[in-house]
């Protein structure tokens, strides 16, 4: 087994396969394997899997019987669903999950023979460059770059609303090489949480408050307002050294009215917007998504739509869309799966209430078996992102999900607590039994 280096740093090849996966996980640019098979986040996932055999040692039994077991409870679920015309298009949907919860385990395998202080450095990295390529884009002449780059890239899903952006904002918002501003505003929220996460500072409260204002003057947009919600979760399941509940009470109320003051003034035109329902974003991310959700989980309780079963419930979506008081006829939908952009509901859209449960009782025990000390820290990271993120089957969903447990794993493990007793073999000496 190739071991890390006694101060538990990552060598400069694993460094640059990490980087090249963040990467990915950022552009979220796909690979066409066939006319109807992409390959989503390609550079993550060839990175991923260079990742996983560099990792092969660490691989446990544990592992794989848990991994086994979650495949086999999304392969189920996917032939549970109604109607077995629409087997093809789910059995691509379950390729791509497994293919994204692969490349999440050799993250998570990676980035636990990681240091701290080496992985810091790296996600604040990260959001440094974010934040200064946005101000670059904006004022410094390199939109027409960036732009160039991203019709070489996408193919499809190019963001077009700058008229849009201008009215809310009072400006077009950067794109940084992606196909979309939410796309930049996600990474750089995701990037900045792990670095709070991960850090070691005392004042790093402080300094996360001040990169997500900096993120607010650079990139405007109300994804980076879900990271503040993160910080209680992480002082409650994670964080050894939390013992004041109440103390953390009171920062989640003072989290809550910063959110709530940030909403009503940096953005009050938008969410005057979403008030009067003329807003498609937001409808199609989270209110219709949640409608749909809800309709999907009493029409179709057992299994859902299955796994990218869009097509299989397209008239569905409409008749719910079509009713609510928040949904304009003048928005266009050129497909289903563009306008239900919110994975933590497309797990029940998709899988439905009983196979919907089983997958998250199946995930909760593979975490379990990789030694993570909360998996209620994985699912409440995992639920508040998926409000600004869609792709359930795509590489995305499960890096979240899967660095979030890598993270809280390196976090215990320098503090030499114990998270379960179900932890893989090489976590006993990471873990040492408590009294």
């Amino acid at each position: 087994m190739r071991h890390p280096t006694e101060d538990g740093r990552l060598d400069l090849v694993d460094m640059v396969l990490l980087s090249v996966f963040l990467i990915g996980i950022y552009l979220g640019v796909e690979i066409r394997i066939t006319p109807t098979v992409p390959l989503p986040a390609a550079p993550a996932g060839i990175a991923g899997l260079i990742l996983l055999w560099r990792r092969r040692n660490a691989i446990q039994p544990l592992h794989l019987a848990g991994l086994s077991g979650v495949i086999v409870i999304y392969m189920a679920a996917t032939l549970s669903a109604s109607d077995a015309g629409f087997l093809g298009k789910r059995f691509t949907g379950l390729v791509q999950l497994i293919y994204s919860l692969v490349i999440g385990y050799a993250l998570f395998l990676t980035v636990v023979e990681a240091g701290r202080r080496q992985l810091a450095g790296l996600f604040f990295g990260f959001c440094i460059i974010i934040l200064v390529g946005c101000l670059l884009e904006t004022y410094a002449g390199l939109r027409p770059v960036s732009d160039a780059v991203r019709v070489m890239l996408y193919d499809y899903g190019v963001y077009e609303s700058d008229l849009r952006d201008q009215l809310l904002y009072g400006r077009i918002r950067p794109k940084l090489f992606t196909s979309e501003p939410s796309a930049v505003t996600f990474g750089y929220t995701f990037f900045s949480f792990s670095w709070f996460m991960i850090s070691q500072r005392r004042s790093k409260l402080l300094i996360f408050l001040l990169l997500l204002a900096a993120g607010l003057a650079a990139m405007p947009g109300p994804t980076l307002l879900l990271a503040l919600p993160l910080v209680v979760p992480c002082y409650l399941f994670v964080d050894p050294n939390t013992r004041n509940r109440a103390g953390i009470l009171l920062l989640a109320v003072l989290l809550l009215l910063v959110a709530v003051i940030l909403g009503m003034t940096v953005y009050a035109e938008r969410l005057s917007d979403i008030l009067a329902g003329e807003d498609p974003s937001f409808f199609y991310r989270v209110i219709g998504p949640a409608l749909v959700g809800l309709k999907v989980l009493k029409t179709y309780p057992w299994a859902g739509a299955g796994l990218t079963g869009e097509p299989f419930i397209a008239d569905l979506v409409m008749t719910v869309f079509v009713k609510s008081s928040q949904y304009s006829a003048a928005w266009r939908i050129d497909k289903i799966s563009s306008a239900l952009t919110n994975y933590f509901w497309l797990h029940w859209i998709y899988l439905g209430a009983i196979w919907g449960g089983i997958a998250i009782v199946g995930l909760s025990v593979w975490l379990r078996l990789l030694g993570v000390p909360s998996f209620l820290f994985c699912w409440a990271v995992w639920a508040v992102l998926g409000q600004a993120s869609g792709a359930y089957v795509g590489p995305k969903t499960w890096t979240v999900f899967l660095l979030a447990a890598g993270l809280s794993v390196l976090v215990r493990r320098m503090a030499n607590i114990a998270p379960n007793a179900a932890a893989p073999q090489w976590a006993p000496s990471v873990f040492p039994a408590t009294r």
